[in-house]
Protein backbone atom coordinates (compact mmCIF):
# COMPACT_ATOMS: atom_id res chain seq x y z
CA UNK A 1 0.00 0.00 0.00
CA UNK A 2 1.44 3.37 -0.87
CA UNK A 3 1.90 6.37 0.93
CA UNK A 4 -1.12 8.03 -0.68
CA UNK A 5 -3.19 4.73 -0.93
CA UNK A 6 -4.46 4.12 2.75
CA UNK A 7 -8.26 3.33 2.64
CA UNK A 8 -10.96 5.01 5.46
CA UNK A 9 -12.21 1.78 6.39
CA UNK A 10 -8.60 0.19 7.68
CA UNK A 11 -7.07 0.46 11.01
CA UNK A 12 -3.94 2.53 9.71
CA UNK A 13 -6.78 5.08 8.31
CA UNK A 14 -8.61 5.19 11.73
CA UNK A 15 -5.45 6.27 13.31
CA UNK A 16 -4.24 8.67 11.02
CA UNK A 17 -7.64 10.51 11.77
CA UNK A 18 -7.35 10.35 14.89
CA UNK A 19 -4.12 11.39 15.28
CA UNK A 20 -4.65 14.54 12.91
CA UNK A 21 -7.77 15.27 14.45
CA UNK A 22 -6.11 14.88 18.13
CA UNK A 23 -3.42 17.26 17.27
CA UNK A 24 -5.34 19.60 15.42
CA UNK A 25 -8.05 19.70 17.60
CA UNK A 26 -5.74 20.95 20.62
CA UNK A 27 -4.94 24.27 18.65
CA UNK A 28 -8.74 24.41 17.41
CA UNK A 29 -9.90 23.88 21.25
CA UNK A 30 -7.75 25.92 22.21
CA UNK A 31 -9.15 29.20 19.80
CA UNK A 32 -12.38 28.95 21.59
CA UNK A 33 -11.75 27.55 25.15
CA UNK A 34 -10.18 30.70 26.35
CA UNK A 35 -13.27 32.92 25.92
CA UNK A 36 -15.19 31.18 28.41
CA UNK A 37 -12.28 31.61 31.03
CA UNK A 38 -11.65 35.57 30.28
CA UNK A 39 -13.60 37.09 32.92
CA UNK A 40 -12.24 34.86 35.60
CA UNK A 41 -8.68 35.71 34.11
CA UNK A 42 -9.33 39.38 34.14
CA UNK A 43 -10.39 39.19 37.69
CA UNK A 44 -7.53 37.18 38.79
CA UNK A 45 -4.73 38.89 37.43
CA UNK A 46 -7.03 43.19 37.23
CA UNK A 47 -6.98 42.90 33.64
CA UNK A 48 -8.56 45.54 31.30
CA UNK A 49 -10.40 44.46 28.31
CA UNK A 50 -7.08 45.30 26.11
CA UNK A 51 -5.36 42.33 28.06
CA UNK A 52 -8.22 39.66 27.27
CA UNK A 53 -8.42 41.13 23.70
CA UNK A 54 -4.55 39.99 24.07
CA UNK A 55 -5.01 37.06 25.40
CA UNK A 56 -6.88 35.75 22.52
CA UNK A 57 -4.70 37.69 20.07
CA UNK A 58 -1.33 36.93 20.99
CA UNK A 59 -2.48 33.39 20.20
CA UNK A 60 -4.02 34.34 16.95
CA UNK A 61 -1.39 36.47 15.87
CA UNK A 62 1.55 34.24 15.85
CA UNK A 63 -0.72 31.19 14.28
CA UNK A 64 -1.83 33.21 11.54
CA UNK A 65 1.29 35.08 10.93
CA UNK A 66 3.49 31.82 10.65
CA UNK A 67 1.02 29.02 9.64
CA UNK A 68 2.35 29.59 6.58
CA UNK A 69 5.92 29.21 7.20
CA UNK A 70 4.66 25.97 9.21
CA UNK A 71 3.11 24.26 5.61
CA UNK A 72 6.02 25.28 4.08
CA UNK A 73 8.21 23.64 6.55
CA UNK A 74 6.01 19.92 6.56
CA UNK A 75 6.20 19.98 2.76
CA UNK A 76 9.84 20.55 2.68
CA UNK A 77 10.63 18.22 5.90
CA UNK A 78 8.10 15.73 6.15
CA UNK A 79 4.96 16.86 7.08
CA UNK A 80 4.82 14.25 10.08
CA UNK A 81 7.85 15.37 11.40
CA UNK A 82 6.78 18.79 11.70
CA UNK A 83 3.12 17.72 13.25
CA UNK A 84 5.01 16.19 15.96
CA UNK A 85 7.07 18.89 16.73
CA UNK A 86 4.37 21.34 16.66
CA UNK A 87 2.38 19.25 19.10
CA UNK A 88 5.60 18.87 21.85
CA UNK A 89 6.13 22.99 21.23
CA UNK A 90 2.73 23.78 21.98
CA UNK A 91 2.30 21.64 24.97
CA UNK A 92 5.39 23.49 26.66
CA UNK A 93 4.10 27.03 25.78
CA UNK A 94 0.14 25.46 27.37
CA UNK A 95 2.39 24.53 30.63
CA UNK A 96 4.11 27.76 30.72
CA UNK A 97 0.74 29.45 30.27
CA UNK A 98 -0.66 27.58 32.73
CA UNK A 99 1.82 28.50 35.44
CA UNK A 100 1.94 32.24 34.43
CA UNK A 101 1.90 34.09 37.47
CA UNK A 102 0.53 37.93 35.29
CA UNK A 103 -0.93 39.24 32.21
CA UNK A 104 2.10 39.71 30.39
CA UNK A 105 3.85 36.13 30.58
CA UNK A 106 0.66 34.69 29.73
CA UNK A 107 0.22 36.71 27.12
CA UNK A 108 3.90 35.66 25.82
CA UNK A 109 3.07 32.34 26.61
CA UNK A 110 0.47 32.22 24.20
CA UNK A 111 2.32 33.75 21.64
CA UNK A 112 4.43 30.60 21.58
CA UNK A 113 1.03 28.29 22.13
CA UNK A 114 0.51 30.09 18.33
CA UNK A 115 4.08 29.16 17.13
CA UNK A 116 3.45 25.37 18.07
CA UNK A 117 -0.31 25.82 16.47
CA UNK A 118 1.42 26.71 13.33
CA UNK A 119 3.52 23.61 12.84
CA UNK A 120 0.80 20.96 13.61
CA UNK A 121 -2.25 22.33 11.96
CA UNK A 122 -1.87 22.35 8.55
CA UNK A 123 0.42 19.52 8.88
CA UNK A 124 -2.81 17.71 10.47
CA UNK A 125 -4.84 18.61 7.10
CA UNK A 126 -1.66 17.64 4.87
CA UNK A 127 -1.40 14.69 5.94
CA UNK A 128 -4.83 13.06 5.40
CA UNK A 129 -4.84 14.41 1.98
CA UNK A 130 -1.26 13.23 0.95
CA UNK A 131 -2.01 9.42 2.31
CA UNK A 132 -5.60 8.51 1.57
CA UNK A 133 -6.92 7.42 -1.47
CA UNK A 134 -8.64 9.58 -3.36
CA UNK A 135 -11.88 7.84 -3.55
CA UNK A 136 -11.81 8.03 0.72
CA UNK A 137 -10.36 11.61 0.73
CA UNK A 138 -13.17 13.71 0.85
CA UNK A 139 -14.70 11.47 4.01
CA UNK A 140 -11.59 11.63 5.68
CA UNK A 141 -11.43 15.79 5.46
CA UNK A 142 -15.00 15.33 6.21
CA UNK A 143 -14.42 13.71 9.66
CA UNK A 144 -11.56 15.83 10.27
CA UNK A 145 -13.42 19.16 9.64
CA UNK A 146 -16.56 17.93 11.66
CA UNK A 147 -13.85 16.62 14.96
CA UNK A 148 -12.06 19.44 14.79
CA UNK A 149 -15.04 21.45 14.21
CA UNK A 150 -16.03 19.86 17.48
CA UNK A 151 -13.23 21.00 18.85
CA UNK A 152 -12.98 24.15 18.61
CA UNK A 153 -16.99 24.20 19.45
CA UNK A 154 -17.24 22.05 22.38
CA UNK A 155 -14.19 24.72 23.88
CA UNK A 156 -16.51 26.70 25.58
CA UNK A 157 -18.19 23.78 27.96
CA UNK A 158 -14.59 22.26 28.72
CA UNK A 159 -13.18 25.63 29.75
CA UNK A 160 -16.28 26.89 31.61
CA UNK A 161 -16.21 23.15 33.40
CA UNK A 162 -12.56 23.36 34.04
CA UNK A 163 -12.85 27.50 35.09
CA UNK A 164 -15.86 26.46 37.88
CA UNK A 165 -13.50 23.46 38.78
CA UNK A 166 -10.00 23.18 39.03
CA UNK A 167 -9.71 26.95 37.66
CA UNK A 168 -9.07 28.51 34.82
CA UNK A 169 -5.11 27.41 34.72
CA UNK A 170 -6.44 24.01 33.78
CA UNK A 171 -7.68 25.25 30.56
CA UNK A 172 -4.02 25.42 29.48
CA UNK A 173 -2.74 22.09 31.15
CA UNK A 174 -5.15 20.29 29.47
CA UNK A 175 -2.78 20.05 26.51
CA UNK A 176 -0.34 18.35 28.33
CA UNK A 177 -2.12 15.05 29.16
CA UNK A 178 -3.79 15.29 25.06
CA UNK A 179 0.09 16.01 23.75
CA UNK A 180 1.20 12.93 25.58
CA UNK A 181 -0.92 10.65 23.62
CA UNK A 182 -0.86 12.19 20.42
CA UNK A 183 3.09 12.02 19.33
CA UNK A 184 3.53 8.32 20.37
CA UNK A 185 0.38 7.30 18.01
CA UNK A 186 1.23 9.93 15.26
CA UNK A 187 5.06 8.32 15.48
CA UNK A 188 3.72 5.03 15.47
CA UNK A 189 1.15 4.76 12.70
CA UNK A 190 1.37 8.08 10.93
CA UNK A 191 3.06 7.33 7.25
CA UNK A 192 5.79 10.21 6.30
CA UNK A 193 4.85 12.60 3.21
CA UNK A 194 6.74 15.20 1.81
CA UNK A 195 7.08 17.25 -1.74
CA UNK A 196 9.63 15.66 -3.09
CA UNK A 197 10.26 19.03 -5.55
CA UNK A 198 10.42 21.63 -2.81
CA UNK A 199 14.11 23.26 -2.54
CA UNK A 200 15.29 26.32 -2.15
CA UNK A 201 15.73 28.79 0.88
CA UNK A 202 12.75 29.34 2.89
CA UNK A 203 11.20 33.12 2.35
CA UNK A 204 11.87 34.04 5.73
CA UNK A 205 11.20 38.15 4.82
CA UNK A 206 8.23 37.29 3.58
CA UNK A 207 7.07 35.65 6.92
CA UNK A 208 8.34 38.74 8.98
CA UNK A 209 6.70 41.48 7.28
CA UNK A 210 3.06 39.03 7.02
CA UNK A 211 3.73 38.76 10.73
CA UNK A 212 4.71 42.65 11.44
CA UNK A 213 1.62 43.44 8.91
CA UNK A 214 -1.07 41.19 11.61
CA UNK A 215 0.70 42.45 15.01
CA UNK A 216 0.74 46.31 13.84
CA UNK A 217 -2.92 46.07 12.85
CA UNK A 218 -3.69 44.27 15.79
CA UNK A 219 -1.89 46.70 17.71
CA UNK A 220 -3.55 49.90 15.72
CA UNK A 221 -7.24 48.44 16.48
CA UNK A 222 -6.99 47.65 20.22
CA UNK A 223 -5.08 50.20 21.08
CA UNK A 224 -6.33 52.65 18.49
CA UNK A 225 -3.54 54.61 17.36
CA UNK A 226 -3.28 55.70 13.96
CA UNK A 227 0.26 55.50 13.95
CA UNK A 228 0.25 51.21 14.37
CA UNK A 229 -2.31 51.11 11.35
CA UNK A 230 -0.38 53.32 8.82
CA UNK A 231 2.91 51.09 9.87
CA UNK A 232 0.78 47.61 9.13
CA UNK A 233 -0.23 48.69 6.07
CA UNK A 234 3.13 49.40 4.75
CA UNK A 235 4.22 46.09 5.95
CA UNK A 236 1.13 44.34 4.79
CA UNK A 237 2.12 46.11 0.98
CA UNK A 238 5.80 45.19 1.73
CA UNK A 239 5.01 41.47 1.97
CA UNK A 240 2.94 41.25 -1.29
CA UNK A 241 6.29 42.91 -2.91
CA UNK A 242 8.28 40.74 -1.91
CA UNK A 243 6.32 37.41 -2.65
CA UNK A 244 5.94 38.52 -6.32
CA UNK A 245 9.50 39.31 -6.44
CA UNK A 246 10.30 36.19 -5.29
CA UNK A 247 7.55 33.98 -7.38
CA UNK A 248 7.90 30.27 -6.51
CA UNK A 249 10.29 30.97 -4.02
CA UNK A 250 7.91 32.59 -2.03
CA UNK A 251 6.17 31.48 0.87
CA UNK A 252 2.77 32.29 -0.83
CA UNK A 253 3.69 31.92 -4.29
CA UNK A 254 1.29 33.90 -6.66
CA UNK A 255 0.96 30.89 -9.22
CA UNK A 256 -1.18 29.16 -6.64
CA UNK A 257 -3.99 32.30 -6.46
CA UNK A 258 -4.16 30.98 -10.77
CA UNK A 259 -6.82 28.80 -9.76
CA UNK A 260 -10.24 30.92 -9.20
CA UNK A 261 -11.36 28.50 -7.01
CA UNK A 262 -8.95 28.80 -4.57
CA UNK A 263 -8.80 32.43 -4.35
CA UNK A 264 -13.07 32.62 -4.29
CA UNK A 265 -12.80 30.16 -1.43
CA UNK A 266 -10.21 32.15 0.48
CA UNK A 267 -11.95 35.42 0.23
CA UNK A 268 -15.40 33.49 1.70
CA UNK A 269 -13.21 32.24 4.55
CA UNK A 270 -11.84 35.53 5.35
CA UNK A 271 -16.04 36.51 5.72
CA UNK A 272 -17.11 33.27 7.68
CA UNK A 273 -14.34 33.13 10.22
CA UNK A 274 -14.29 37.03 11.09
CA UNK A 275 -17.58 36.21 11.87
CA UNK A 276 -16.90 33.37 13.93
CA UNK A 277 -13.98 34.90 15.91
CA UNK A 278 -16.07 37.71 17.03
CA UNK A 279 -18.89 36.05 17.61
CA UNK A 280 -17.43 33.25 19.64
CA UNK A 281 -15.37 35.94 21.54
CA UNK A 282 -18.33 38.00 22.57
CA UNK A 283 -21.12 35.61 23.34
CA UNK A 284 -18.97 33.25 25.94
CA UNK A 285 -19.03 37.15 27.42
CA UNK A 286 -22.50 38.04 26.95
CA UNK A 287 -23.72 34.99 28.49
CA UNK A 288 -22.06 35.45 31.82
CA UNK A 289 -21.83 39.18 31.98
CA UNK A 290 -25.58 40.00 31.01
CA UNK A 291 -27.01 36.93 31.33
CA UNK A 292 -25.85 35.79 34.72
CA UNK A 293 -24.84 32.25 33.99
CA UNK A 294 -21.63 30.30 35.21
CA UNK A 295 -18.57 29.77 32.87
CA UNK A 296 -19.90 26.30 33.05
CA UNK A 297 -23.60 27.02 32.26
CA UNK A 298 -22.02 29.99 29.54
CA UNK A 299 -20.25 26.72 28.18
CA UNK A 300 -23.07 24.24 27.89
CA UNK A 301 -25.48 26.74 26.31
CA UNK A 302 -22.85 26.71 23.15
CA UNK A 303 -23.15 22.76 22.74
CA UNK A 304 -26.12 22.90 20.57
CA UNK A 305 -23.44 23.37 17.75
CA UNK A 306 -21.34 21.27 18.70
CA UNK A 307 -23.55 18.21 18.23
CA UNK A 308 -24.85 18.78 15.20
CA UNK A 309 -21.50 19.13 13.65
CA UNK A 310 -20.51 15.87 15.04
CA UNK A 311 -23.70 14.27 13.97
CA UNK A 312 -23.51 15.97 10.53
CA UNK A 313 -20.01 17.47 9.06
CA UNK A 314 -19.27 14.39 7.40
CA UNK A 315 -22.30 13.62 5.22
CA UNK A 316 -21.92 17.52 4.74
CA UNK A 317 -18.02 16.73 3.01
CA UNK A 318 -20.03 14.46 1.30
CA UNK A 319 -22.52 16.14 -0.40
CA UNK A 320 -20.45 19.39 -1.41
CA UNK A 321 -18.52 16.69 -3.50
CA UNK A 322 -21.41 15.39 -5.11
CA UNK A 323 -23.46 19.06 -5.93
CA UNK A 324 -20.19 21.15 -5.39
CA UNK A 325 -19.11 23.88 -2.68
CA UNK A 326 -21.93 26.85 -4.36
CA UNK A 327 -24.74 25.80 -2.72
CA UNK A 328 -23.31 24.97 0.76
CA UNK A 329 -21.17 27.80 0.78
CA UNK A 330 -23.70 30.34 0.46
CA UNK A 331 -26.36 29.07 2.22
CA UNK A 332 -24.60 28.22 5.57
CA UNK A 333 -23.41 31.46 5.82
CA UNK A 334 -26.82 32.84 5.65
CA UNK A 335 -27.74 30.09 7.95
CA UNK A 336 -24.88 31.64 10.21
CA UNK A 337 -26.31 35.36 9.42
CA UNK A 338 -29.65 34.17 10.70
CA UNK A 339 -28.31 32.31 13.93
CA UNK A 340 -26.22 35.80 15.09
CA UNK A 341 -29.06 38.16 14.43
CA UNK A 342 -30.83 35.95 16.84
CA UNK A 343 -28.72 36.10 19.57
CA UNK A 344 -29.92 40.32 19.93
CA UNK A 345 -32.70 38.25 21.67
CA UNK A 346 -30.21 37.24 24.74
CA UNK A 347 -30.09 39.24 27.39
CA UNK A 348 -30.48 39.93 31.01
CA UNK A 349 -32.37 36.75 32.35
CA UNK A 350 -31.95 35.16 29.13
CA UNK A 351 -34.23 32.26 28.68
CA UNK A 352 -32.32 29.23 27.26
CA UNK A 353 -35.08 27.37 25.22
CA UNK A 354 -36.77 30.50 24.23
CA UNK A 355 -33.66 32.70 23.58
CA UNK A 356 -30.37 31.40 23.41
CA UNK A 357 -31.10 27.40 21.80
CA UNK A 358 -33.18 29.05 18.68
CA UNK A 359 -30.07 31.24 17.59
CA UNK A 360 -27.27 28.02 18.01
CA UNK A 361 -29.43 25.68 16.82
CA UNK A 362 -29.58 28.05 13.44
CA UNK A 363 -25.66 28.79 13.68
CA UNK A 364 -25.09 25.27 14.49
CA UNK A 365 -26.59 24.08 11.19
CA UNK A 366 -24.83 26.51 9.07
CA UNK A 367 -21.63 25.74 10.55
CA UNK A 368 -22.22 22.42 9.89
CA UNK A 369 -23.12 23.02 6.57
CA UNK A 370 -20.14 25.05 5.60
CA UNK A 371 -17.11 23.96 7.44
CA UNK A 372 -16.22 20.72 5.49
CA UNK A 373 -16.96 21.62 2.08
CA UNK A 374 -15.05 24.90 2.36
CA UNK A 375 -12.11 22.72 3.77
CA UNK A 376 -12.40 19.95 0.72
CA UNK A 377 -12.65 22.77 -1.75
CA UNK A 378 -9.62 24.84 -0.64
CA UNK A 379 -7.45 21.07 -0.89
CA UNK A 380 -9.34 19.95 -3.89
CA UNK A 381 -8.40 23.13 -5.74
CA UNK A 382 -4.48 22.84 -5.67
CA UNK A 383 -2.17 19.73 -6.52
CA UNK A 384 -1.65 17.53 -3.86
CA UNK A 385 2.00 18.06 -3.64
CA UNK A 386 0.91 21.65 -2.36
CA UNK A 387 -1.76 20.33 -0.18
CA UNK A 388 0.59 21.47 2.93
CA UNK A 389 0.83 25.02 1.30
CA UNK A 390 -3.14 25.34 0.65
CA UNK A 391 -3.89 24.56 3.93
CA UNK A 392 -1.61 26.87 5.49
CA UNK A 393 -2.75 29.44 3.25
CA UNK A 394 -6.49 28.87 3.87
CA UNK A 395 -5.81 28.28 8.01
CA UNK A 396 -3.80 31.57 7.62
CA UNK A 397 -6.83 33.51 6.17
CA UNK A 398 -8.91 31.89 8.79
CA UNK A 399 -6.76 33.04 11.85
CA UNK A 400 -6.00 36.33 10.79
CA UNK A 401 -9.34 37.15 10.28
CA UNK A 402 -10.56 35.94 13.44
CA UNK A 403 -8.06 38.06 14.96
CA UNK A 404 -8.84 41.20 13.22
CA UNK A 405 -12.26 40.46 14.25
CA UNK A 406 -11.40 39.83 18.22
CA UNK A 407 -9.25 43.15 17.94
CA UNK A 408 -11.73 45.90 15.93
CA UNK A 409 -15.54 44.31 17.41
CA UNK A 410 -14.71 46.05 20.32
CA UNK A 411 -13.74 49.27 19.27
CA UNK A 412 -16.40 49.21 16.47
CA UNK A 413 -19.30 48.72 18.73
CA UNK A 414 -18.17 51.57 21.27
CA UNK A 415 -16.65 48.99 23.69
CA UNK A 416 -14.80 50.54 26.51
CA UNK A 417 -11.78 49.09 28.50
CA UNK A 418 -14.21 48.00 31.48
CA UNK A 419 -17.18 47.37 29.99
CA UNK A 420 -16.99 43.51 30.76
CA UNK A 421 -17.21 44.63 33.95
CA UNK A 422 -20.70 46.46 33.65
CA UNK A 423 -23.91 44.20 32.23
CA UNK A 424 -25.55 47.52 31.30
CA UNK A 425 -22.90 48.69 28.88
CA UNK A 426 -21.34 45.36 27.65
CA UNK A 427 -24.93 44.01 26.54
CA UNK A 428 -25.63 47.54 24.48
CA UNK A 429 -22.18 46.70 22.64
CA UNK A 430 -23.03 43.33 21.98
CA UNK A 431 -26.29 44.02 20.38
CA UNK A 432 -24.41 46.62 17.86
CA UNK A 433 -21.62 43.90 17.13
CA UNK A 434 -24.08 41.07 15.96
CA UNK A 435 -24.99 42.61 13.10
CA UNK A 436 -22.28 43.67 12.24
CA UNK A 437 -20.72 39.66 12.35
CA UNK A 438 -23.87 38.75 10.04
CA UNK A 439 -23.18 41.32 8.08
CA UNK A 440 -19.78 39.88 7.03
CA UNK A 441 -21.47 36.20 6.80
CA UNK A 442 -23.64 38.14 3.83
CA UNK A 443 -20.77 39.36 2.19
CA UNK A 444 -19.38 35.72 2.27
CA UNK A 445 -22.56 34.52 0.78
CA UNK A 446 -22.33 36.66 -1.96
CA UNK A 447 -18.80 35.60 -2.58
CA UNK A 448 -19.15 32.20 -2.49
CA UNK A 449 -22.62 32.43 -4.96
CA UNK A 450 -20.89 34.63 -7.42
CA UNK A 451 -17.39 33.33 -7.67
CA UNK A 452 -17.82 29.64 -7.17
CA UNK A 453 -19.63 26.73 -9.60
CA UNK A 454 -22.51 24.75 -8.90
CA UNK A 455 -22.29 21.21 -11.05
CA UNK A 456 -20.99 18.62 -9.60
CA UNK A 457 -18.10 16.40 -11.20
CA UNK A 458 -18.02 14.42 -13.70
CA UNK A 459 -16.80 10.88 -14.89
CA UNK A 460 -15.63 12.55 -18.02
CA UNK A 461 -14.52 15.52 -16.47
CA UNK A 462 -11.68 17.23 -17.67
CA UNK A 463 -8.57 16.33 -16.60
CA UNK A 464 -7.29 19.40 -15.09
CA UNK A 465 -10.21 20.10 -13.26
CA UNK A 466 -9.63 20.74 -9.70
CA UNK A 467 -13.26 20.94 -7.95
CA UNK A 468 -16.01 19.82 -10.01
CA UNK A 469 -15.89 21.98 -12.60
CA UNK A 470 -18.34 19.76 -14.64
CA UNK A 471 -15.89 20.45 -18.04
CA UNK A 472 -15.67 17.90 -20.49
CA UNK A 473 -13.31 16.75 -22.80
CA UNK A 474 -12.03 17.87 -25.76
CA UNK A 475 -9.45 19.87 -22.78
CA UNK A 476 -9.69 23.19 -22.93
CA UNK A 477 -7.11 26.19 -23.80
CA UNK A 478 -5.56 26.76 -20.24
CA UNK A 479 -6.70 30.58 -20.27
CA UNK A 480 -10.47 28.84 -20.21
CA UNK A 481 -9.99 26.35 -17.47
CA UNK A 482 -11.49 28.55 -14.43
CA UNK A 483 -13.71 30.63 -16.41
CA UNK A 484 -16.90 30.94 -14.14
CA UNK A 485 -19.52 28.33 -14.96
Amino acid sequence: MGERDVRMASAKGRWIVFTTVLGSGMALLDSTVVNVALPHIGDDLGADLAVLQWTVNAYMLTLAGLILLGGSLGDRFGRRRVFVIGVVWFALASLLCGLAPNAGILIGARALQGIGGALLTPGSLALIQASFHEDDRARAVGLWSGFGGVGAAIGPFVGGWLVDGPGWRWVFLLNVPLAAVCVPVALRHVPESRDRVAHGRFDVLGAFLGAMALALVTYALIGATWWAGAAGVLAGAGFVAVERRRGEAAMVPPSIFASRTFTAVNLVTLCVYAAFGGFFFLAALQLQVVSGYSALGAGTALLPTTVLMLLFSARAGELGERIGPRVPLTVGPLLCAAGMLLMLRVGEHASYVRDVLPALLVLGLGMTALVAPLTATVLASVDVSRAGLASGINNAAARAAGLLAVAALPLLAGMGPEAYRSAEEFGSTFRRAMPMCAGVLVVGAVLAWTTLRTRPARADCHPDCKVHCGVTSPPLDPGERDAPA
